[in-house]
């Protein structure tokens, strides 16, 4: 009971900080306070609205908002979420778009299972929709997984991409992002070795930890500090009777997001505290740029216990990937086996999670392919979200990865022009 005591003693505790909110916005709100000057009662309703929305969302999976994209006609196609394959701890979901023909392009976005849901990745397929059918990996909230589904560790995580490709079938093009990066390499060579004709066409990993000693940052840091015993009494607790995964051993989102918030605190006080003057002003909205990016940055899911140890167990601490020693079933995974995929590496200049070098390290690993069938792409000035959702990812690096879709499908476009970096502009200081 002692894992499950602490995991309810967080929820109570922002379940508490968003009923606080809610009465505090309630009461300065309360017509007759209208009559008064008091400049204190619109920062109190402002602080109320904030600090209710903010710990609401934590325990809310975002929706994906994407309703339409426009078609090659210049006509809107509305989009529909398609579960293709569904599994007890993630599905396959395709974004169909109603009334358009299949597209040349086939992509699968592999998202991470790393604190954050799939939606983390709305920016990055809204974009690539209008050229390509997208499908995504839709991770589920460990949480609201009945204990009767039984583990979920790397190893399984393995095998639910590998199945999901020979779903997809050999025309498809993986782009994997941050943490599944790893993953998804091994997924491939299992493939390579067990069922060679699902292989995808080509892998784009971008900014993930195929070698976590190849650049030290604060997330390598604190893996080599601490022990596998201190994190699983630390981070792991046992779900609460108030979800469907009551009695799953599981790392919680809050305590993730709790690490996410400390490593830029004062960036984020900041951003909280003009938030707040913003609605005491009435200059905020619900879809202001704020709320746009809190809504999904503080909805967090948990992972299962198994899948959180044995990550960084065997994908940090022993670099079973980077000394190419990964195995599943008990079958060593040899990276060397994939011999036809190409790999496209794309990695950001001053990415403080997944530093350079880490993604890098996957063309060393891969001794069958030819040199050929392998591509790099250093972004400057990109952090680690920005080589996927931000501004580097729809100047120059989208360009780039569709190019190099393109050059390894089964009927390249010659049509389309090779995408060049856009150098940004710097101004002279005065």
């Amino acid at each position: 009971m002692k894992y499950t005591a602490t995991y309810d003693l967080m929820e109570s505790v922002r379940n508490t900080n968003e009923w606080l909110g809610a009465s505090v916005q309630a009461f300065a709100s309360y017509p007759l306070f209208a009559l008064s000057m008091n400049p204190m009662l619109p920062m109190m309703a402002a602080w109320g609205k904030v600090t209710e929305r903010s710990f609401a969302r934590m325990v809310a999976k975002p929706d994906w908002g994407i309703r339409s994209v426009v078609g090659p006609d210049g006509q809107d196609h509305l989009v529909d979420e398609k579960v293709v394959v569904e599994r007890p701890f993630g599905n396959l979901v395709q974004f169909f778009v109603r009334r358009r023909a299949p597209m040349a392009r086939r992509i699968l976005l592999v998202a991470p299972m790393s604190g954050h849901y799939a939606t983390l990745l709305r920016s990055t397929v809204a974009s690539l929709l209008p050229d390509a059918d997208v499908w995504v990996t839709d991770w589920h909230n460990a949480r609201d997984i009945p204990v009767s589904a039984g583990k979920f560790d790397v190893e399984d995580y393995t095998l639910y991409i590998a199945d999901f490709l020979r779903e997809l079938g050999p025309d498809t093009h993986v782009i994997a992002i941050c943490q599944p990066v790893p993953l998804v390499l091994a997924a491939t060579a299992w493939l390579a070795a067990e069922d060679p004709d699902a292989q995808p066409r080509s892998l784009t990993l971008m900014g993930g930890p195929v070698d976590p000693d190849a650049a030290a940052t604060e997330v390598t840091d604190f893996g080599r500090r601490v022990t596998m015993g201190q994190l699983e009494q630390t981070m792991i607790q046992r779900v609460g009777f108030k979800y469907k995964g009551a009695g799953r051993l599981v790392y919680p989102g809050l305590l993730q997001l709790a690490g996410f918030i400390s490593m830029n605190a004062e960036r984020h006080s900041g951003a909280f505290t003009e938030q707040i003057l913003r609605e005491a002003r009435g200059e905020a909205s619900d879809h202001d740029a704020h709320n746009r990016f809190y809504d999904e940055y503080l909805a967090v899911m948990d992972m299962t216990a198994e899948f959180y140890l044995s990550t960084v167990e065997r994908i940090f601490k022993n670099r079973e990937i980077a000394r190419n020693v990964f195995a599943v079933k008990g079958k060593r995974v040899d990276i060397g086996a994939i011999t036809r995929v190409a790999v496209k590496i794309v990695e950001g200049e001053k990415d403080d999670i997944s530093a350079p070098g880490q993604c890098l390290a996957a063309l060393d690993l891969l001794t069958g392919l030819p040199e050929s069938k392998k591509a790099r792409h250093l972004e400057p000035g990109a952090g680690h979200y920005g080589i996927f959702a931000g501004k580097s990812w729809r100047l120059n690096i989208r360009p780039l990865v569709l190019d190099f879709i393109d050059a390894n499908s089964a009927a390249p476009r010659p049509e389309r022009k090779p995408a060049k970096a856009v150098t940004p502009i710097r101004l002279a200081s005065a």
